[in-house]
């Protein structure tokens, strides 16, 4: 039986059809089948109107290089690794399903495969990127939730392995990285509780180990103490509903229970506002809740979610773009880049209940109201 990667046969030898399609793209050019191969396998030594021509061939006769061929000759395997955290409540994160989903298809469209796996954090997690790096199973990484301090990013820089992060962390030295805002927008949020007539405001953040609970937490502090209030009531947890109804649960137990919550994430608001209602409450009626993410379930909340929206899309679109540049040789160090978030206003906040709208005319904002904060994200 003849394998269907074979052709034809020449003085008693089959000759691949790799081969035999490389002769007709190089005689149709005029060029030598080495050149015409050196071309589509991406060699610096061809010059770019060459490949271009050779490239546009190819696609003409619905021609496709041997992929496994051209990663031996690069030294490449073709994939990028992501590694997510194994912990209950964090592997289905809405925010690493839509951040995947984005970057999936960005990579296959450069020719790179997507492999995905998964670790609990710590020693387990770190075993996993040694395995992928060592193994040589990657040519980079993608770094989602960056730590405070991050073992992981440390032990990338030290293996050499390309990588870019969604966030920033305290490093031994430079990386690429892309974050948000979210100091700005959780001092933003903060603010518009205050100027709301809200004293009593309290934040739900994240573990503290995270660095985007660092950073939103001084959002907050800052807002706060520019106002005189003080910034006392912040609880810390993994960004679940579960935690959420939890800890809010617990506020409004208090003696003197908070009269908004600055949630660091969408997740943890949905809960709050569950407790809310649980406690025979509404939400932006007899307690603000303003969330971060906007993520899809925001909008359908009861009252609909406030909350701060960051461009996710966007941002996966760019971290592949700076990871290619990283392969092809740019500096690590010149891709640090900070973007804005978007304060989407819905149902869940206002005035608090000694100051509400219809006793005191205090107008709310209409719903579904966007307000950007400076600056726009770099393309």
């Amino acid at each position: 039986m003849t394998s269907k990667t074979f052709r034809t046969t020449v003085y008693g030898k089959k000759i691949p059809e790799t081969s035999l399609t490389l002769r007709r793209i190089a005689r149709s050019l005029e060029l030598s089948v080495t050149t015409a191969s050196r071309a589509l396998g991406g060699f610096d030594d061809v010059a770019p109107e060459t490949r271009a021509r050779v490239e546009a061939e190819a696609a003409r006769i619905g021609y496709r290089p041997n992929q496994i061929a051209r990663r031996l000759r690069s030294g490449r395997v073709g994939a990028v690794g992501v590694v997510l955290p194994a912990a209950a409540g964090q592997f289905d994160d809405p925010f690493f399903l839509r951040m995947l989903a984005s970057v999936g298809p960005r990579l296959a469209a450069a020719g790179l495969d997507l492999l995905v796996a998964a670790a609990a954090p710590g020693e387990d997690e770190l075993a996993t990127y040694r395995h992928l790096a060592e193994g040589r199973r990657v040519d980079g990484a993608i770094v989602f939730r960056t730590r405070v301090r991050d073992a992981r990013l440390e032990y990338l820089l030290e293996a050499g392995l390309p990588f870019v992060a969604h966030g920033r962390a305290k490093t031994s030295r430079p990386y690429a990285h892309l974050d948000v805002d979210g100091e700005a927008a959780c001092r933003a949020a903060t603010e518009r509780l205050i100027g709301f007539g809200h004293k009593r405001i309290a934040m739900i953040n994240a573990a503290a180990v995270y660095s985007f609970a660092h950073h939103r937490a001084l959002g907050w502090r800052a807002a706060m103490r520019a106002a005189g209030l003080p910034a006392t009531t912040l609880v810390h947890a993994e960004p679940t509903e579960a935690n959420g109804y939890r800890l809010a649960a617990a506020l409004l137990r208090e003696a003197m229970p908070p009269t908004a919550l600055v949630c660091a994430t969408d997740r943890l608001a949905v809960g709050a506002m569950h407790a809310i209602a649980a406690a025979g409450l509404r939400a932006g009626r007899d307690v603000s809740v303003i969330g971060y993410d906007n993520l899809p379930m925001a909008s359908y909340t009861d009252p609909p979610l406030t909350t701060s929206e960051q461009p996710i899309e966007r941002a996966a679109e760019r971290l592949v773009e700076i990871l290619l540049a990283l392969f092809a040789g740019a500096d690590p160090a010149s891709f640090a880049e900070l973007w804005p978030t978007t304060l989407i206003a819905r149902g869940s906040d206002g005035p608090p209940p000694s100051t509400a709208a219809d006793d005191h005319g205090v107008p709310h904002e209409k719903s579904g109201e966007t307000h950007a904060l400076p600056h726009a994200p770099p393309r």
